[in-house]
């Protein structure tokens, strides 16, 4: 096995979950993949902040 991305069953890991339980995970992505996923993130952000809005709404229109 030594310095190889050879695991016990003989199916690399290679950036994918091969069903052996071990999953591979990438730390490093391109400036490309690191503004997609931080574009993702601001939606996310931002549909949670129209959330929050509609509850303060909810809750002003309570008192």
């Amino acid at each position: 096995m030594g310095g190889s991305s050879e695991h016990h069953h003989g199916k690399s890991h290679s950036g994918h979950n091969c069903g052996c339980g071990h999953r591979f995970h990438r730390r490093f992505y391109n400036p490309k993949e690191k503004a997609a996923r931080l574009k993702e993130y601001l939606a996310d952000l931002k549909a949670e902040i129209v959330e929050v809005e509609k509850r303060i709404d909810e809750l002003e229109q309570e008192v």
